[in-house]
């Protein structure tokens, strides 16, 4: 294990909240640079041959352990991409922690390109967290442009929790899944941007097999002059269900796009999209002003238990 500086741990802390080295199987990754490792009985992480990156393959029956993956950068000018692949067997319950920080003071671009694909065995349960999380007073931008693919055997769950609330100046985070019979996708996303930050978050998920559902909530609220598109893409191909839903405040001169597309190639196939965009309403506002809060204290308290 290599000793972290005091920023690492900083980063480790936001984005994938370890405080000390975790238990269970983890890979910690450091300005291009595995810096920890540790597999167990059930879990084995190796490093990838032929391009950067690592292989996750978790038994068949595994249940209540985790694997933590963060990545930080805290060199400015740095670039990377990382091609991760999890090999999750049959039956499993198992949660995984991803995510990057950025801390970038210099002049220069920091960026991390990732590429996660799961490919989830009948029956099996994951969890999954992604947090992203920028910081550093340097003029150099932090970027990040995540890939998730997710391949979902019969039976399955995936839950998948994506975060992003602070200092990332530009993010296109892309999420692909096709589905089997009975296979269950829950996704929660919160975002956040503020100054001149864009997001894109683009989902495209197939719902092949009958039984198979979607449920696909982004919470978003978009500060000063900031951008957000959000593209949702559900086909239905089977008798399956899908929902998605754009729940979004806009602030200052904050701009929110929401780009629902519905596609149903069969006639049980139940899909449908809710959205909300505006801006707090006064009523919120003035309810807890006369708590004894300002206005901004007001605006940030609906903030925070709006992208809880």
């Amino acid at each position: 294990m290599v000793q972290m500086d005091a920023v690492q741990e900083r980063l480790f802390k936001e984005v994938a909240d370890l405080h000390n080295i975790p238990e269970g199987a983890y890979n910690l990754r450091a300005n291009g640079e595995s810096i920890g490792r540790n597999t167990t009985a059930n879990i084995d992480i190796q490093s990838k041959t032929d391009v950067s990156g690592i292989d996750i393959r978790i038994k068949a029956g595994t249940k209540n352990e985790s694997v933590h993956i963060p990545v930080v950068l805290s060199q400015s000018g740095l670039k990377e991409d990382i091609y991760n692949d999890f090999f999750i067997e049959e039956d499993c319950d198992v949660l995984i922690v991803a995510g990057c920080g950025i801390d970038n003071c210099g002049a220069q671009d920091s960026e991390h390109d990732g590429i996660h694909r799961f490919y989830i065995g009948k029956n099996s349960r994951v969890c999954y967290v992604e947090k992203h999380y920028g910081s550093g007073d340097g003029s150099g931008k932090r970027i990040l442009n995540p890939v998730t693919e997710v391949h979902m055997d019969e039976g399955s769950i995936m839950e998948m929790e994506m975060v992003q609330i602070k200092g990332v100046d530009s993010t296109k985070r892309t999420t692909i899944a096709d589905l089997k019979a009975d296979a269950k996708l829950v996704v929660h996303e919160r975002l956040m941007t503020h100054g001149q930050q864009q997001a894109y978050s683009i989902y495209k998920v197939d719902l092949n097999g009958d039984g198979s559902s979607a449920d696909v909530v982004s919470r978003s609220v978009a500060r000063d002059d900031s951008y957000q598109k959000l593209d949702l893409c559900v086909v239905g191909s089977a008798a399956c269900s899908g929902h998605t839903e754009c729940d979004s405040i806009i602030m200052d001169n904050g701009r929110i796009l929401a780009v629902p597309s519905l596609e149903a190639n069969n006639i049980d196939a139940a899909l449908v999209h809710e959205a909300a965009i505006g801006k707090i309403a006064g009523e919120q506002l003035i309810k807890l002003m006369t708590l004894g809060l300002t206005e901004a204290e007001a605006e940030e308290q609906i903030i925070n238990g709006f992208l809880k």
